[in-house]
């Protein structure tokens, strides 16, 4: 090792040959944009369907650029190992940018679902291939400062979305929520294609891409998270269409499974829930997609319902812990140098579970300083718990497996929050059933009280019902602590950089 010429260990770096500043910066650019495209559209729902019509089927504005991100990270990841992350971020730029212009000159609702769906086409390559690359450019020692300037920019991108779709709606028009991207998306690509260099690989000469257990990947989470998603809002859970697609999907799961095992070059390779670092992190930030749900999806309810604040209080009670998490994790490399990934992401989660725990007792209707220091110290705790365990997962594994390796990790994350919108969802909507003595759900209780027609006891009910919803978030975060005590090593078994 010692008369390996500079040079050669130059060459042997996989991404970082090219302007690492200029790289740096077109990765937050794109993160930005795949941040954004998911809130953005939201505060402009009135005026896409003023426009547009559509009413009845605008949820799958949301809901199909969604899954199309979910169900592609796998294949992504794959064909970044197999090909490069360069040319994966390249066609997944245009392709988002393309889905850009297309929802900009949708003529109808259906023109701009199916547009949004392309969006999501190419919103998975971001994601995955931003947070690999990520993980080429820096060593390990390094990593956590790159990690913790993409979670600022998805936090600060996941906050301002819904006001600024709401700017550019009332003050301009909904379809420059999607033009707006095209020049941000074509200085990150110009930037991507003049300065990110990566060394010609001979592998991927020869390489075979599993295209049928691509095609089966997609059939699967498609129909398995759409019954999710349209379950108890399009069609009751036990109606024929949920069971329907529920049945299809474990179909294809065995179809998925069958498929792959014949694979030369799986999608999803079994090593993935073979090695048990990569199998209990994908479990662990399975739980906390899962968790995120309760805060993201249904504490601006709770500040608007029962403490009375306005929208924009509302959402400044939730995204104030986007200023403790990306602090939290930046510094967790000072802790896991210490302690190791497994026990500084267990003192992470375990604190989390018992904030989500304190929710529940806060006083009613309280004040809203409450739940935003709450939410401050949740932010904290899961920026100790996220960072280290995808900074550690990915220092386990070499350059050909980091690309899958992190495909899977934001797989699970992301099916974990369409799993926890689902349950929590059915949670809520009970506890408001059996607190009213009927068949209330969340949406039309808080409508009436926006109306100003629903009497104090409504306002109780829709506490107990976000209660019920943070225990169980609790519950997930106690999974996740339990997963990494029992089935992550003790040491995570890094790779020298």
């Amino acid at each position: 090792m010692g008369s390996t010429s500079s040079a050669e260990r130059e060459a042997a770096r996989p991404a970082a040959a090219g302007r690492r500043g200029a790289v740096v910066a077109a990765l937050m650019l794109s993160m930005a944009l795949a941040a954004l495209d998911a809130t953005i559209v939201s505060t402009a729902v009135p005026q896409i369907v003023g426009d547009l019509g559509g009413f009845s089927v605008f949820s799958w504005l949301f809901s199909g650029y969604l899954l199309a991100v979910t169900v592609t990270l796998p294949l992504y990841g794959k064909l970044s190992d197999t090909f490069g992350r360069k040319p994966v971020l390249i066609a997944g730029s245009v392709l988002f940018l393309l889905g850009s212009l297309l929802c900009a000159l949708a003529w109808n609702m259906g023109a701009l679902i199916a547009f949004r769906v392309v969006q999501g086409l190419g919103g998975g390559a971001l994601q995955g291939t931003v947070q690999t690359l990520a993980a080429d450019l820096y060593p390990l020692k390094d990593r956590p400062k790159i990690q913790s300037k993409l979670s600022t920019v998805w936090a600060v991108s996941a906050v301002a979305g819904p006001g600024l779709g709401g700017v550019l709606a009332a003050y301009a028009d909904w379809r420059w929520i999607f033009l707006i991207n095209l020049p941000i998306g074509a200085l990150a690509l110009w930037l991507i294609v003049r300065h990110l260099h990566e060394p010609e690989r001979e592998a991927a000469a020869h390489a075979r891409v599993d295209w049928a257990g691509a095609l089966a990947v997609f059939a699967c989470g498609g129909v398995l998270l759409t019954a999710l998603v349209q379950g108890g809002v399009a069609w009751p859970w036990l109606s024929a269409p949920s069971l329907a697609l529920f049945g299809a999907g474990l179909a294809l799961v065995a179809v998925v499974v069958l498929v792959e095992r014949r694979a030369a070059e799986p999608i999803i390779p079994g090593w993935v829930w073979r090695r048990r670092t990569i199998a209990a992190v994908n479990l662990a930030l399975g739980a906390l997609g899962l968790l995120m749900v309760a805060p993201s999806v249904f504490l601006p309810t709770y500040a608007q319902s029962v403490l009375g604040l306005a929208p924009v209080a509302a959402g400044f009670v939730l995204s104030i812990w986007t200023l403790s998490w990306p602090v939290s994790a930046a510094l967790s490399r000072h802790v896991y140098r210490r302690i190791g990934f497994r026990n500084t992401a267990m003192l992470g989660i375990g604190t989390a579970s018992l904030i989500l725990f304190a929710f529940p007792f806060l006083p009613y209707p309280g004040q809203a300083w409450q739940p935003a220091l709450l939410m401050l110290l949740l932010g904290a705790a899961l920026g100790l718990f996220q960072l280290p365990l995808i900074v550690g997962v990915q220092s386990t594994v070499g350059w050909a497996e980091r690309g899958t390796t992190t495909a899977s990790v934001l797989f699970c994350r992301q099916t974990g929050q369409t799993i926890g919108a689902a349950l929590f969802g059915a949670v809520a909507n009970g506890v408001l059933a059996a607190r009213l003595g009927g068949a209330g759900d969340l949406d039309s209780v808080t409508r009436a009280l926006d109306s100003g027609s629903a009497p104090e006891a409504t306002r109780r009910a829709i506490a107990d019902a976000v209660h019920a919803v943070y225990l169980g978030a609790a519950c997930a975060a106690a999974l996740a602590f339990l997963v990494l005590l029992f089935l992550a090593p003790r040491r995570f078994p890094v790779l020298k950089d």
